[in-house]
């Protein structure tokens, strides 16, 4: 019997919808102040949001070749995989699903809820934001599950309403320009006059990962995406650049309308809300921004119930359970693979939020090196024939393990080293799985 095939509907403006909408959210007012603090200068800091963008542009070339060799469910999964390493292909998954695309889900639910305690404090990250979380996630479970082509339209809508705001602070930033936020006394030390070390830089593009985190999750769906040899590099190249510009842009602007005092003196895990800041928006800042983080964590909550397409490749590779590898016969989505992630996103909703990030980053990096090694092995492959080919695919391929390897280290001076710990933890614990699946 044949198997049941998944549809392509997706076009080019819904494609990068996704993936905008996935790279664009609570990262960008979160790690602002993070990467303020860390690097203790506004211009290093505006800089470091170009360099963590820039260091993106080799993986997307990389990332653009293997997907037009490949548009297949779970893209990834297949490149390791047809690279010649199943046990790899089979741990970068298990790796995803439990410490980076699940937990992703968990804290942009958790973040949603944190948006909405200004209008109800109650859902200050207590039980009750937890509910809520879970209520969201389940919402977005529902709509993915029952159609790729609707979920694609809400992304459409979320992505443009989420924009606005971010624009708005760039716009409104150009006339904070001269009012001494940017003011240093050199651009080489921090506002205590210390240096700027390698270490300092590294730390500070680490803790941009979160940010820029999500372009290679479409190439999960690319079995949905239409004419994928053409949309596909079209979609992973412009919004790479759309994402770098906004993301220094906003950095710069939110920087000139804050004192950087308070803007490194925000907790954690917390948002920075540059409205505040603004005369014009002062008496409903905190509303207006509320909504805003609101959206835009409904936008990446959306475009994030891509995950399962990895499982579902790999289970009917015979790597994973049986369920797994089942379309819904009317909806033709992953159906089990789909509320199977969703169930253990709520889950992890009773974890610490600190950690989670951690979690996530080390998980996150060290996938991505699997991903771009592989194009070393597929190169000498005879079905190997991408319609996209990545200029100096070599020194692009290079540059792009280099690089994860070095926000491997980053991650390690940017981030509680409970939640890296945690992390390699869970990853270890698919090493018998992998050898049960290979012994049936």
């Amino acid at each position: 019997m044949e198997l049941l095939k998944p549809k392509r509907e997706l076009n080019l403006t819904q494609t990068s919808s996704i993936i905008i909408g996935q790279v664009i959210g609570s990262g960008i007012f979160i790690n602002i102040p993070i990467v303020a603090a860390i690097t203790g200068n506004p211009w290093i800091a505006v800089f470091i949001w170009f360099l963590g963008g820039l260091l993106w542009l080799p993986q997307i070339f990389i990332l653009a070749e293997m997907g037009t060799a490949y548009p297949d469910q779970g893209g990834p999964y297949h490149f390791i995989y047809k690279a010649g390493s199943p046990f790899l292909a089979f741990m970068y998954t298990w790796t995803a699903f439990l410490t980076s695309d699940t937990p992703t889900l968990t804290i942009i639910g958790l973040l949603a809820a944190d948006a909405l305690s200004y209008f109800f404090p109650a859902l200050n990250l207590g039980i009750y934001a937890k509910l809520f979380a879970a209520g969201l996630i389940v919402i977005f479970t529902i709509i993915q599950y029952r159609s790729v082509r609707i979920g694609s339209d809400v992304q459409v809508v979320l992505t443009v309403s989420k924009l606005l705001p971010l624009f708005t602070v760039i716009i409104v930033g150009f006339f904070f320009l001269g009012d001494g936020n940017l003011a240093v006394q050199s651009l080489f030390t921090t506002v205590d006059g210390e240096p700027i070390s390698i270490s300092i830089i590294t730390a500070g593009v680490a803790a941009t990962i979160w940010a820029y985190a999500g372009f290679l999750n479409i190439l999960y769906t690319s079995g949905e995406v239409k004419n994928p040899t053409v949309n596909l590099p079209k979609a992973l190249i412009g919004s790479v650049l759309f994402v770098m510009a906004a993301y220094i842009l906003i950095s710069l602007f939110t920087s000139a309308i804050v004192p950087f005092n308070e803007l490194i003196s925000v907790e954690e895990g917390k948002f920075i809300n540059p409205f505040m800041y603004i005369s014009t928006f002062s008496g409903i800042a905190g509303g207006l921004f509320a909504i805003a983080v609101f959206v835009s964590m409904l936008g990446v909550m959306n475009s994030s119930v891509t995950q399962p397409r990895l499982e579902f490749a790999m289970a009917r590779d015979g790597l994973f359970f049986k369920p797994f590898a089942k379309l819904h016969p009317k909806y033709l989505t992953p159906g089990f693979s789909i509320l199977f992630q969703s169930g253990f996103a709520i889950i992890l909703l009773f974890g610490n939020l600190g950690d989670l990030l951690g979690y996530f980053t080390l998980s996150y990096v060290l996938q991505n090196t699997l991903v771009y090694g592989s194009i070393f092995w597929l190169r000498k492959k005879e079905d190997y024939n991408p319609v996209y080919k990545s200029p100096w695919w070599m020194f692009m391929g290079g540059a792009s393990v280099l690089i994860q390897l070095y926000l491997a280290y980053g991650a390690f001076l940017a981030f509680p080293l409970g939640g890296l710990m945690a992390s390699i933890s869970l990853i270890v614990t698919g090493l018998p799985l992998y050898l049960y699946f290979r012994k049936n």
